[in-house]
């Protein structure tokens, strides 16, 4: 296997009728999802051998996500089944000036109860090249933290790389300073950082001056690298017109070189997911040893990609991302 992901995955439920309010929908549409799942299920699709780890009620919703991740191609050999109940997120699609929002209802979820030493990392990360860990399953509980700052210890000290997205969820931490204190010593056993502007204002008040937004996220890549002594970061970059019109970009910082992508402006279906899209095409072009270029291109790409499609899984492939890449973005019927 190449890859491993661990957190959690959810239940998530969408009015049935795309775009309307939760508070007057009747019908939901059921799927399941969670950012360390979606990066698992974008690097399957890509032809990647990749595992996905968390821990999952024993009954029929524990039962149906696992079915869910299987059918993208993920092994789901390692996932521990156990708990009283599944974590659950509803969404509501924003359109034009209203924005979309996430309701959570993961207290008490299988996997925040989990105890320390339950999963056989010494087997689990035996012969991985990279591990992808996120700042959301820190927050679900205290034993959740612990497990991901072991994990990412555990991981550097089996010469696996560690990859971390730095996703800051404010209704998940009861405070910024808890999420500081958490990431930093995950960061200290990082390779390879994903982010953007927002979240290092959020998280640790780092905010640089640019131009333009382009200038501004290679001035906080920079910054970030010399805060936390990280050599390789990849960051989204989104001009946010509305709900349903962003301009996106990706900024690669390798050492003390930046690279920049092409820019897209997309009309939006659904943006949840994205950042997920944009981490699991990363590390598919590092795995293949594009060159710096390429892999934010192609990265870049996806992330556009992926808000052209309904729910949070990207299950574009490589020729079709790529063919994003090369600058087929007129939307032409293909016959």
């Amino acid at each position: 296997m190449s890859f491993t992901t661990f957190g959690e995955i959810m239940l998530r439920l969408t009015p049935s009728d795309h775009g309307s309010k939760i508070i007057t929908a009747q019908n939901f549409g059921v799927h399941f999802a969670g950012s360390e799942s979606n990066v698992a299920s974008s690097l399957a699709q890509l032809g990647n051998n990749t595992q996905f780890i968390t821990k999952l009620p024993n009954n029929s919703l524990g039962d149906a996500a696992i079915n869910s991740l299987a059918s993208y191609g993920i092994n789901t050999n390692n996932i521990l089944r156990g708990g009283d109940r599944i974590g659950t997120y509803f969404i509501e699609i924003g359109s034009s000036i209203r924005p979309s929002s996430v309701i959570y209802d993961r207290k008490d979820s299988a996997i925040s109860r989990i105890n320390h030493k339950e999963f056989d990392w010494e087997n689990i990360l035996k012969d991985q090249k990279w591990l992808f860990i996120s700042g959301i399953t820190p927050a679900i509980s205290e034993k959740c933290a612990e497990e991901v700052i072991f994990l990412a210890e555990k991981a550097k000290k089996m010469n696996v790389n560690v990859s971390f997205d730095m996703n800051y969820r404010r209704t998940l931490w009861s405070d910024v300073s808890k999420a500081r204190k958490i990431f930093d010593r995950i960061l200290e056993h990082t390779d390879l950082l994903f982010g953007n502007n927002g979240v290092l204002k959020d998280v640790y008040d780092i905010d640089v001056q640019g131009n333009n937004l382009i200038d501004k996220t290679i001035n906080t890549t920079k910054k970030a690298k010399e805060v936390f002594g990280i050599n390789q970061l990849a960051f989204t970059v989104r001009n946010h017109h509305s709900a349903s019109e962003n301009e996106l970009s990706g900024v690669y910082l390798d050492k003390d070189t930046p690279t920049v992508s092409n820019s897209y402006k997309v009309n939006i279906l659904d943006r949840f997911g994205t950042g997920d899209a944009f981490a699991a095409a990363f590390l598919h072009g590092l795995n293949k040893g594009w060159s710096q270029e390429k892999t934010i291109g192609f990265a870049t790409a996806a992330f556009a990609l992926k808000h052209t499609i309904k729910g949070d899984q990207h299950t574009s492939n490589e020729k079709e991302i790529s063919s994003i890449y090369q600058g087929n973005i007129t939307g032409h019927v293909l016959r």
